[in-house]
């Protein structure tokens, strides 16, 4: 055998090779185990709807889905995991939050970028939170509230899913609108939060409706307000803070599906096709809707648009109050 068919050979295997690492890299859905990552504790909002997308997920692609909580740190610690470390082969995909990728950068220095280390699939779930406070303060309205913490500034606290979340910044920014002043405790996620604002340690939450409803149901949590345009229709009698005197308020709380940069395209455009199926099925929408969470799938490029977008408000917020994280 000459040395040109040896050259010819010698190139033709190694195209060969790479070809078929090209196509196993595009493979879907990847022969293996799929994660979605929540970065928030087992138990919460974002961990109901994550398990309920999953389960569809998982039926629709004959594949496992396993939920995996990173809780912590407002949920960079998840995002952070995802960005740099977990696995790029479409196999893992996050359940973001806006807090991390909306929210944090303006108030700490990250070790990865939102923008440029995670790539974004689909907005999963939008919607608002309600103010809730536990029934042994006294309170009974939202009017009640602004009145108490007038007359007693810097002695109520909220609880909220970490520094930097939605939940934070609906308080921080209801602190700038009304001039009053309250105190963020920050947990690891929304079932802890809720266990402590239950137990009494905490005297409210801008909570999830999915998170609250049933201590509403049962009286031991006081609906105030809710943070969105327009009122929760599980909530009709409950006001939004934006017609209870704050006209402008509005605080959405999100969670959407992204994955690491690093992803090949065309698996992150399938994954965008499988998830927006799953969040348009009849009994998908029909269980997220119930608790207060409505589906919003859309395009990629929505999603990028819409990150960008709450980007630029919640950054102003946090520097027109001039809000800082100790590290």
């Amino acid at each position: 055998m000459n040395k040109r068919h040896l050259l010819r050979t010698g190139v033709g295997t190694t195209l060969a090779l790479l070809a078929a690492s090209w196509v196993q890299a595009q493979e879907f859905p990847p022969k293996k185990n799929v994660t979605i990552v929540v970065g928030f504790a087992a138990g919460g909002a974002a961990d109901a709807a994550a398990r309920l997308i999953g389960k569809k997920l998982g039926d629709q692609l004959a594949v496992p889905v396993i939920i995996e909580n990173k809780p912590g740190a407002g949920g960079n610690i998840a995002h952070q995991y995802v960005a740099k470390t977990a696995p790029t082969d479409g196999s893992v995909l996050l359940f973001g939050s806006v807090g991390p990728l909306a929210i944090a950068p303006h108030l700490m220095k990250l070790p990865y970028d939102p923008v440029k280390d995670l790539a974004p699939i689909t907005m999963g779930v939008n919607f608002p939170n309600v103010l809730v406070v536990n029934a042994d303060l006294g309170i009974k309205t939202f009017a009640d509230f602004i009145a108490y913490a007038r007359k007693n500034p810097g002695k109520l606290d909220y609880a909220s899913t970490g520094a930097g979340s939605a939940s934070h910044l609906a308080g921080e920014l209801m602190d700038d609108m009304a001039k009053i002043d309250t105190v963020h405790v920050p947990y690891k996620g929304g079932a802890p939060a809720l266990q402590d604002l239950l137990g009494g340690r905490v005297a409210m939450y801008y909570s999830t409706l999915n998170t609250a409803q049933a201590h509403i149901d049962n009286g031991k949590l006081i609906p105030l307000a809710s943070t969105g345009a327009q009122r929760l229709p599980q909530l009709p009698k409950v006001p939004t803070i934006a017609e209870s005197g704050y006209p402008g308020y509005s605080a959405s709380n999100w969670y959407a599906f992204v994955a690491s940069s690093k992803v090949p395209t065309p698996l992150l455009e399938r994954w965008n096709t499988e998830l927006v199926k799953v969040l348009k099925s009849p009994d998908v929408v029909a269980e997220l809707n119930k608790h207060g969470m409505p589906p919003q799938p859309g395009t990629r490029e929505a999603l990028a648009k819409e990150i960008e977008r709450e980007s630029m408000t919640w950054g102003r917020v946090v520097r027109d109050r001039k809000i800082t994280i100790n590290q």
